[in-house]
């Protein structure tokens, strides 16, 4: 009986993991939400000097359109992904990590001007990530600009 209650408690409280999306992300003018307090986030806009948040950002390929869909490519073959948004120069997905359901939020901001990506990735729950994040980003960074 007690390995029945451990059970569903677990799973009620891993029903939970998914959370609800921040109200702070999206682009702003040319910026992408800064990263909070706690280590489970990395973004390419935040000052370098920061080391446990501050991640380089990722290449530009020869034009915006190419650029956008190899990224677009890249990101959708990694695997529990959701596109959320789409609006040309702004990309946001949601990352699933499975058993768990853990969702990490991921925006990509293609910065035509400065021919640079901008990248912000973001647990949603929980303090620390294990470093899933940055992890991420930098297979990301392999995969697109090599």
């Amino acid at each position: 009986m007690k390995i029945i209650i451990i059970i569903f408690t677990t799973i009620f409280i891993l029903s939970g993991c998914s959370g609800s999306p921040p109200q702070n992300l999206g682009l702003r003018d040319t910026s992408l939400a800064p990263c909070p307090g706690s280590p489970n986030c990395v973004s390419s806009q935040t000052d370098p000097e920061d080391t446990e948040h501050a991640i380089e950002p990722l290449c530009f390929l020869d034009n915006p359109e190419k650029t956008r869909k190899k990224l677009h490519d890249v990101v959708q073959g990694m695997g529990g992904t959701t596109l959320i948004t789409d609006n040309g120069s702004y990309l946001y997905y949601t990352f699933t990590i499975p058993v768990f359901g853990f969702v990490d939020d991921v925006e990509f901001y293609i910065d035509e001007a400065n021919k640079i990506i901008h990248v912000r990735s973001a647990s949603r729950v929980g303090y620390g990530d294990l470093g899933v994040n940055r992890k991420r980003v930098e297979k990301i960074r392999e995969k697109l600009c090599s």
